[in-house]
């Protein structure tokens, strides 16, 4: 079924499904931090940081030459890093756009910036004149966009004679979800990832985070992935309109390593078939 420019249909069943991951794992880590605060915790859980699934990346060449984990983070960040590997190898980079806990507070900042902005109403596929968020112009987005891969590399590269985890003074997830701002190192970092965030959508994702930079090539090889049918598509740009990690031309960019697999192109899209999901037809 069709439905008219700037559609205000109710959301599929399968958007459904992903605001609510989304909050399950944003709820999830919200009870992670409470449950860090009570007494004994440490000795029955480890830290909140041993949650995290980039704590894996950051600790396993300590585990490797070492024989253990960096200071923090212990065998459940690979337990939880191989649950995100495993999406990814089916899915790219779908923990991002689905599960990941920071995206959904950075989902939820956009939407307060476009009612700080003056939007009322949002309605997909529709260019909205709200002042918030805002884009960046190109000449400053396309260099930021490699910000996370030199973050990645040179936190691989500090976490050789680590104690902590390289990350762990700036990680947004500790400020947001951990409870403990005991320093103001800490307190900076929360308060930039929400102003920056209402500023800029989904600003971490598009330029910071190394646990998506990490992630970013499998959107080149798993099997499961959007197809554009280019006899249905008619270049409307409703779905760049709509992409929260601002790709352009997203029919032609459907395997961009900057997808987030949230498939808001696809519930934007008013042409019968003409996005699809594809299972096993890598190209």
């Amino acid at each position: 079924m069709c439905y008219e420019r700037g559609s205000t249909k109710p959301r599929s069943s399968l958007m459904q499904i992903r605001k609510g991951m989304l909050w399950f794992g944003l709820i999830g880590t919200l009870l992670i931090g409470i449950r860090h605060l009570l007494p004994g915790e440490a000795a029955s859980g480890g830290a909140f940081d041993a949650f995290c699934p980039f704590g894996a990346i950051e600790t396993f060449w300590a585990y490797l030459t070492r024989g253990e984990t960096l200071k923090t983070t212990n065998l459940l960040n690979f337990a939880v890093f191989s649950g995100v590997l495993g999406v990814s190898l089916v899915a790219g980079r779908a923990f991002c756009g689905w599960m990941c806990p920071v995206g959904a507070v950075q989902e939820w900042l956009a939407g307060l910036a476009r009612r700080l902005g003056g939007e009322k109403r949002h309605v997909r596929g529709k260019l909205f004149k709200a002042r918030l968020p805002i884009q960046l112009p190109l000449r400053a987005d396309r260099p930021l966009r490699y910000a996370k891969y030199m973050i990645l590399g040179l936190i691989l590269l500090a976490s050789a004679a680590a104690i902590y985890p390289p990350l762990f003074p700036f990680c947004p997830a500790r400020a947001v979800f951990s409870f403990k701002l005991t320093t103001g190192l800490l307190w900076s970092v929360l308060i930039t990832f929400i102003a920056s965030s209402l500023l800029v959508e989904r600003v971490w994702c598009k330029y910071l985070c190394p646990l998506g930079a990490a992630l970013a090539i499998f959107n080149k090889l798993s099997p499961v992935r959007l197809r554009a049918d280019f006899k249905a598509c008619n270049h409307c740009g409703r779905c760049d309109i709509e992409c929260s990690m601002g790709i352009k031309d997203v029919p032609d960019n459907l395997s961009d390593t900057e997808c987030i697999r949230c498939l808001e192109c696809l519930e934007t899209c008013t042409r019968d078939d003409a996005l699809v999901i594809k299972v096993g037809d890598i190209r």
